[in-house]
């Protein structure tokens, strides 16, 4: 069974606003915003009479005639918080719903909080993760560079992305209601292992499920293994509308892009709510236009049957069909402002050429026309500045070993062409990742050739040593893969493809952040900033 967006905010909801329980609740306070924006949008809560979805943070004006719901993640910042609450308590009821696991002290110290005993209810709903697709989910960590960096640069942020990775871990094996039993991880991070392994034996009862006759695998990589796809331009539908404007939880904002109504100001992209999206979002951009020309065509018919109302029973109809109607509408205006901003901006930025050199250098040989090449596009004035970059780093990637004396002279070039060139960041890039070699035959990411491993039992303990209590012989059914440093739409994409081969594994791709060149980039500058500032060598 498939990962739905909607499900877990579903099940909380049929929870708490069944009518003969909580009529009258009106409000829902969360600090989980991601995961109730993708479950729910505003206009669906409001038909389930919750009337305000605020956050503990902000909430001061008492409403002591209110029942409030809170779904929250058990930190002790939010413990904390409401904690202060409870003890000068703003709702008449509180019903409280937490994302993982609550520990003993915690609800212990809420107890204590509860002076006026306004807490009805305490559960653990195992949702501390944002599904964005059905097989694909992020955990939206703000800090995501700390995987670059060893551990004594910053500890305690390092112990902290480590102790959010293993929880978002726990909670998704909890909420497909599997035991965890072992795993293989590419990621050897120290403190990543010890804390997975401390949380699993003091909360062992939890997983204890049915066993399976081979348990799932828990795959644990480390973006560092591929530094080139999340470089890559992208040219499938949902991937290139990340890569050149932006997703975050399932929204594009298009503010910036021009003058819009309001409504189309912000849209969804979801494969559960949209059926044109959930058709196409793994097509390539040239037949997406097409596609969408046919969506055109078949709104611009039932718009003119529309017009030919003539009697109260064409009134009727066209009332009863009029929701559907201008949900078609927004679809339609929604995919066609989307398609018409790619291309200018593949226009904008000569991305047909840019992608084209890119292609050449993740997948064929040839170092003097790849240099040749990357040259030219760093002397044209049309290829923005983090195109430039890419490029260059997508060379030395390739053939740092092979063009060390042109590889400097690529680095003069860039450092003269690109204002915002950040000196050393295609070096700092070079000692995290390493060479990349022969590894992106088609632009098939790594993962693809992983997943195609684990289906024909080649999975190397060399490349991906087993680091759970015991080992089990036999191909998994299941297999959950974490990518310590975030997953990329094209890895998504390859997933589902692998889903619908029918393998016999189902594969869940899950990751820190979901990633594009921007953001990836970013996590860099930010890893090469604190190890500059650090002493410790990296």
């Amino acid at each position: 069974m498939p990962f739905k967006p909607t499900i877990f905010l579903y099940h909380i909801l049929k929870i708490l606003i069944r009518r003969h329980r909580y009529k009258r609740i009106k409000i829902l306070i969360r600090k989980l915003v991601s995961i109730v924006n993708v479950g729910y949008s505003q206009s669906e809560l409001l038909q389930k009479e919750v009337f305000l979805v605020d956050s503990i943070y902000k909430s001061k004006e008492p409403m002591s005639h209110l029942k409030a719901v809170y779904f929250l993640r058990p930190t002790s910042e939010n413990i904390q918080h409401l904690r202060q609450q409870l003890a000068s308590p703003r709702f008449g009821e509180y019903h409280l719903f937490f994302s993982n696991i609550l520990k003993d002290t915690q609800i212990h110290n809420l107890a204590d909080a509860d002076g006026q005993e306004v807490v009805q209810q305490i559960q653990e709903f195992y949702a501390d993760f944002v599904a964005i697709d059905p097989y694909h989910f992020t955990l939206n960590m703000p800090s995501n560079h700390i995987y670059m960096l060893p551990a004594v640069v910053d500890p305690s942020n390092s112990q902290h992305f480590c102790d959010r990775v293993v929880d978002g871990i726990a909670s998704i094996f909890l909420a497909l209601k599997r035991r965890l039993s072992y795993e293989f991880c590419a990621f050897c991070s120290q403190n990543l292992i010890h804390t997975h392994k401390l949380m699993y034996q003091q909360e062992s009862g939890l997983f204890d499920f049915r066993r399976m006759e081979v348990s799932p695998l828990l795959l644990v990589i480390d973006r560092r293994d591929d530094p080139v796809t999340p470089l890559l331009n992208q040219w499938t539908y949902q991937a290139m509308v990340h890569e050149l404007i932006g997703i975050q939880d399932n929204k594009v904002d298009l503010r910036n892009i021009g003058k819009l109504p309001k409504d189309q100001q912000e849209v969804v992209l979801s494969s559960e709510q949209d059926a044109f999206f959930k058709a196409n979002m793994y097509e390539n951009f040239g037949d997406i236009g097409m596609n969408i020309k046919r969506l055109v065509d078949e709104f611009q018919q039932i718009s003119k049957s529309n017009q030919s109302i003539q009697t109260i029973e064409d009134m009727a109809k066209f009332v009863d069909k009029y929701p559907e109607y201008r949900k078609m509408h927004g679809n339609v205006s929604k995919h066609v402002t989307l398609v018409t901003e790619m291309s200018k901006i593949v226009e904008e930025r000569k991305l047909m050429l840019v992608s084209e050199t890119e292609q050449e250098l993740a997948c064929n040989g040839g170092q003097v026309a790849a240099f040749e090449a990357v040259t030219n596009l760093l002397n044209n004035e049309s290829v923005s500045d983090i195109d430039r970059l890419r490029l260059v780093m997508l060379y030395a990637l390739r053939y740092e070993k092979e063009s060390p004396v042109q590889l400097m002279q690529l680095f003069n070039k860039l450092a003269s062409r690109s204002a915002k060139y950040k000196p050393g960041l295609v070096q700092f890039v070079l000692k995290q990742a390493g060479v990349v070699e022969n590894v992106y035959t088609q632009h098939q990411p790594l993962l693809f050739q992983t997943m195609e491993s684990i289906s024909k039992g080649w999975l190397r303990d060399v490349d991906y040593p087993y680091v759970g209590n015991h080992f089990q012989q036999g191909r998994p059914q299941e297999v959950v893969i974490f990518i310590v440093g975030g997953t990329t739409y094209e890895e998504s994409r390859s997933v589902a493809l692998q889903n619908a081969s029918n393998s016999g594994i189902r594969f869940i791709l899950s990751g820190s952040v979901v990633l594009n060149s921007k953001r990836f980039l970013k996590d860099l500058e930010e890893a090469q900033r604190i190890a500059r500032s650090s002493t410790a060598v990296i």
